[in-house]
Formats: structure tokens, C-alpha cells, sequence
């Protein structure tokens, strides 16, 4: 069984946490997550306190398995989320999109254990020395928002630059990609597009369709000429928001108003005209709709199996 010191230090199973993904990552599916052994998450995004204090106190019903709470900084909402989640004694929590330095000590006094999601070996260097207990090394093949560094770049340099576990995050869906992960210093990984197609995921079915049909070439990345680079499955509308980015006619006010609720659109109401179907460049991996417990058994049986075969490619 795969032993890594990410499971002791949260009290989970295996190694494999959840992506948080906004308008997706609800109760339902962290405690699926939980139960199965992993470490479900639920996207705080940039919804109200008390819809996501909701969600919390619904995943406690599901499981009595450790779950986490990700709290976009860059939010309006951050302030009120990151009282309620010392509250509510969320077990983890992770962050992203600014430095969570400020709410670090109520965190603790609350038992919380903090873990930033980073795009460089330099901010991880800073979240250690906040207190961060790991670090989620995000490489740009994941879905939605995006750093530059690709995760077989980022994940060796952080792990060298830090004494903290380090979990990977970024074209990670199979076994084999838990598997090489491990093998490049990271404790576990982390997983967001194989879990939109979970039984247990409540997007809605065009989305897990989409994922589901998509192929190796079928993800885009616009944003950014914004700053704030997201990678989607390519259809008409991406493919048109890419195609404006070029166009100096066009300003950023219009493109940022184009891309406004798209995500919502897309994971609430399917809308194949105006959503933004977010997911990882991996989505040609998934080909089929599964159960949280299936996908993870799954995943660890298949990186199990490589790494106990490791020693054949060695004399």
C-alpha cells in the first residue's frame, strides 16, 4: 500500500486530494472523496459565506473522514470565509490567489492545518515560512486558472526548495501520473478534471460529457493579455475569446465582460454557447463516468503496480 507522509499528517487514507473547483467541488463530492480515503475539498470560489458555511456543515453530515475548505483569496467573500472556516474547525485548509499570512494564526489556534496551492518555488518558500504544513505545486496543464511553469518543471524545483510536503497538481488523472509525481519528490498529488466525471460530482451532465469526449488537443488557454491566464476545453467559445485576444480593436473590458459567469454557465446550466468549460490538459485521459471510490482505487492500484515494477529498469 502506498504509505506517504501527506496521509499522516491529515489523517488520510491515501494520498490524493480533490481539486477545488468554483461552482463544482460541493459537499457531495468532498465527502465521497473523504470516505473513498482521499481528501475531498469544497471550493469556497467566490460564493457567500453562508453558502459555502452550508456546504461544511452538509460534508460533516456525510463523513466523519478529514475534509478540506479552499478559500480563493482574491475573493471579496476571503475575510467572512476565513472566520467561518476557524469556526466551523474545517480540519484543511487551502488557498489561492494571494498570501494567506493574515489569517495563519486563527487558523492555528483553530487546529487548522493550511496548505497554499503555489505556482513558484519562491511563494512556496514564503508560505513555509507562514506556517504552511505542504504546499500544492500547480503546474499550467491543470484546468482553470494557470501559472506558466509546467508541473514536471515546477514539482522537483519546489521540492528542492522546501522542507514541507509537497503535494503535485497539473496533468495528473491515472496511476501513472500519481506514480511519476512521487518519483519527483512529491508526497501525493492532486486531481481535479478525473473528479468532474465522479458519480458523485453534481456539474452538470454536458460538462461531464464534454470531459468525457474531449481528446489530448482539446483544452485552450486564454487570459492571458488579462493577467489571469484559465485553461478550458476548446469549443466555439473559447476558441472566439482566444481569437478577441489578438484583436487590438477589442478592449479588456469586453473581453473581460465575455468571460464573465462563464464558468457558472457552464457547470450550473451547461450552456455549450457561453460557458467556459474548464479542465485539465489530462481530460483526453477520461472515458468514462465513475464513482469517487472507483477513481481512486483505481489510480493507486495502477501507481502501486509501476512502482513496485521500478526495479526492472535498473541493472
Amino acid at each position: 500500500m502506498l504509505k506517504s507522509p501527506i496521509c499522516e499528517l491529515l489523517g488520510i487514507r491515501y494520498p490524493i486530494f480533490q481539486g477545488a473547483m468554483a461552482w463544482i467541488s460541493d459537499a457531495d463530492l468532498a465527502a465521497a472523496v473523504s470516505n473513498a480515503g482521499g481528501l475531498g475539498i469544497i471550493a469556497g470560489g467566490s460564493a457567500p459565506v453562508d453558502i459555502v458555511r452550508e456546504q461544511v456543515r452538509k460534508a460533516k453530515t456525510l463523513t466523519d473522514r478529514p475534509f478540506g475548505v479552499n478559500i480563493m483569496l482574491m475573493s471579496p467573500h476571503a475575510p467572512a470565509l476565513a472566520e467561518m472556516v476557524a469556526e466551523e474547525k474545517v480540519p484543511v485548509v487551502t488557498t489561492g490567489a494571494g498570501s494567506p499570512a493574515k489569517y495563519m494564526p486563527p487558523w492555528h489556534a483553530a487546529g487548522i492545518k493550511v496548505i497554499p496551492v503555489i505556482p513558484s518555488a519562491g511563494i512556496a518558500k514564503k508560505m513555509e515560512a507562514c506556517g504552511a504544513v505542504a504546499v500544492v505545486a500547480e503546474g499550467g496543464e491543470s484546468g482553470g486558472h494557470v501559472g506558466d511553469l509546467t508541473t514536471m518543471a515546477l514539482l522537483p524545483q519546489v521540492c528542492d526548495a522546501v522542507s514541507l510536503p509537497v503535494v503535485a497538481a497539473g496533468g495528473i488523472g491515472d496511476g501513472r501520473g500519481l506514480a511519476a509525481a512521487l518519483m519527483l519528490g512529491a508526497c501525493g498529488a492532486q486531481m481535479g478534471t478525473r473528479f468532474l466525471v465522479a458519480t458523485e460530482c453534481n456539474v452538470h451532465p454536458t460538462y461531464k460529457a464534454k470531459i468525457i469526449g474531449t481528446r489530448d488537443i482539446g483544452t485552450i488557454m486564454t487570459g492571458k493579455r488579462l493577467g489571469h491566464p484559465v485553461r478550458a476545453l476548446r469549443t466555439p467559445f473559447t476558441t472566439e475569446l482566444f481569437a478577441k485576444e489578438y484583436d487590438s480593436s477589442v478592449s479588456n473590458e469586453e473581453l473581460e465582460k465575455m468571460g464573465q459567469d462563464s464558468l457558472r454557465k457552464a457547470a450550473i446550466e451547461g450552456d455549450e454557447q457561453a460557458g467556459s468549460f474548464m479542465a485539465g490538459q489530462i481530460a483526453g485521459l477520461v472515458h468514462e463516468e465513475q464513482s469517487a471510490a472507483d477513481i481512486i482505487a483505481e489510480v493507486v492500484h495502477e501507481a502501486e503496480e509501476l512502482l513496485r515494477a521500478a526495479p526492472a529498469w535498473v541493472g
